[in-house]
């Protein structure tokens, strides 16, 4: 009778220890998928495309003299430009890899009509709806001086006025600060749109 109860006693031992292993096992392979998920999930981040709320540069079509081309940018260099001295077309970064701070601009922001630099949260504004004028950067305010339309012809448009278009400026380039060939610049502003003039008012947008 005693080895009977001691017999008895071991199998449910036995059987305690093997429920023991068995949830282990589903332990570990459970936190095995779930580093597998995690890792998937890394991936898949790392692979995101880019979105309308991504940073753009606005770019002339026509490189003139500049190979690597002209983008809309900020007087200054990168975080060390300043809004206050205005607009340019200056070489486009983007060479670099990569979408500088003072050129990039706020893609869903520009649908809206609103050339918006995030990096430093300033619009592009004109002085005139009516005639030819400059071009400043200011915050952002939703007068019709900062709405602007980018249409499927290249051509940016002031929204409240069609004949005008941004345009560059057909005088030689100068040398900018940097770069290696140099940078060079232009000025930008609003002038008549003409179709003579069209390689100086195309514009095309880009991530890079």
């Amino acid at each position: 009778m005693l080895l009977s109860v001691k017999y008895l006693s071991l199998n449910l031992w036995r059987r305690q220890v093997n429920k023991i292993l068995l949830t282990r096992r589903k332990l570990v392979g459970l936190l095995a998928l779930t580093l597998i998920a995690c890792e998937d999930t890394d991936k898949q981040s790392s692979q995101t495309p880019l979105t309308a709320t991504s940073s753009v540069e606005i770019y002339l079509e026509n490189t003139l003299d500049e190979p690597r081309g002209f983008c809309l940018d900020i007087v200054g260099f990168k975080s060390n430009a300043d809004p206050n001295k205005g607009l340019q077309a200056h070489t486009c970064y983007s060479y670099q890899g990569s979408v500088a701070i003072d050129q990039g601009f706020d893609l869903q922001k520009m649908n809206e009509k609103s050339f918006y630099i995030p990096g430093f949260e300033v619009c592009m504004q004109v002085e005139s709806t009516e005639i030819p004028s400059e071009i400043s950067l200011n915050p952002c305010t939703g007068s019709d001086k900062q709405k602007f339309d980018f249409n499927g012809n290249g051509k940016i448009y002031l929204e409240v006025n069609k004949n005008l278009c941004l345009t560059i400026s057909k005088d030689n380039s100068r040398q900018g600060g940097g770069g290696n060939p140099v940078h060079l610049i232009r000025d930008v502003k609003i002038e008549m749109c003409d179709p003579s003039f069209e390689v100086y008012q195309r514009w095309g947008r880009r991530i890079n």
